[in-house]
């Protein structure tokens, strides 16, 4: 939201003034202009990137929009699902939880937590780390680097598409100048005209130079520093995915490694304890439920 309102201020201020100082050529010009270098950034974008790049890098103008996508209740649910795997797994070995690895769709434990099946990054760390430990016990004081290894392959995967839109908010002055000097050569072509004509024709050249450093530093740019900050607390997600399971393979008890994950996330997204207690008695109820 504040995202949103910053977004609009921007442009009522920017464009209000350009409305009130730019005569009707400006005006005229704007469309083609901002067409001009519009497709010339996204042809950039196409150029420079992988097609899942450019897909991720416009999906991060949204993204910025709407902010990181766990929020604190997000957090408590999956800590609840992390306590309920490694406390079956604690009692009955990966056995216990061998249908819930192996098979996460039928999984009626990951049916309670909806929005981390929807996940298949997350969904695949915890199914992959725990084959690991059941292929190889052994192994397990490697589970804690090889989660590491595959969380920051994963942000670093998605931070591609941060730089791509900050090297796409450094092109666009170059690429407004580009759309000044076409306005140069059409108005070098008929100077043989009055003035006033020339002048309103140099004006709307210069447009271009001017959208582009306003789309780079009042539009692409922070849209690229606040995707890339919405890209790193989403990283949290997957990291205490890793610390749970870390502690587990360790040999911690499920709920000191639920614990010791929670006390580790930003206040803003924390869970509550109480809140969390609560959610785990009543996960542990259902249970009970279920399997009368």
């Amino acid at each position: 939201m504040v995202q949103i309102i910053g977004f609009v201020i921007v442009l009522v201020v920017v464009f209000g003034g350009l409305l009130i100082s730019g005569g009707p050529a400006i005006m005229a010009a704007l469309p083609f202009e901002l067409a001009l270098i519009c497709g010339a950034a996204f042809g950039t974008l196409l150029i420079g990137n992988a097609p899942a790049i450019v897909r991720q890098s416009l999906a991060g103008f949204g993204a910025a929009i709407k902010g990181p996508r766990w929020t604190r209740s997000d957090y408590t649910s999956l800590l609840d699902t992390l306590h309920e795997l490694t406390r079956r797994a604690r009692r009955g070995g990966i056995i216990a939880i061998e249908t819930d690895i192996e098979a996460p769709a039928e999984s009626d434990l990951f049916a309670l937590n909806p929005r981390l099946r929807q996940d298949p990054s997350a969904m695949a760390l915890i199914c992959d780390s725990f084959r690991l430990m059941a292929l190889d016990p052994s192994a397990r004081s490697r589970t804690d680097q090889q989660m590491g290894e595959t969380v920051t392959n994963l942000v670093e995967e998605r931070q591609r598409a941060v730089g791509a839109l900050h090297t796409l908010a450094d092109a666009l002055p170059a690429l407004g100048i580009v759309a000044a000097v076409l306005g140069i050569i059409k108005t070098m072509g008929v100077i043989d005209q009055s003035p006033a004509v020339l002048g309103e024709m140099i004006a709307a050249a210069l447009l271009g130079t001017f959208l582009g450093v306003f789309l780079a530093y009042g539009l692409v740019g922070p849209v690229a520093s606040r995707f890339g900050q919405v890209v790193e607390k989403d990283a949290l997600y997957l990291d205490t995915i890793r610390v749970v399971l870390a502690g587990f393979a360790d040999g911690l008890a499920p709920r000191t490694a639920v614990e010791l994950a929670r006390t580790g996330l930003p206040s803003d997204i924390r869970p509550d304890i109480a809140v969390l207690d609560q959610a785990l008695v009543a996960s542990r109820f259902q249970q009970v439920r279920t399997a009368a």
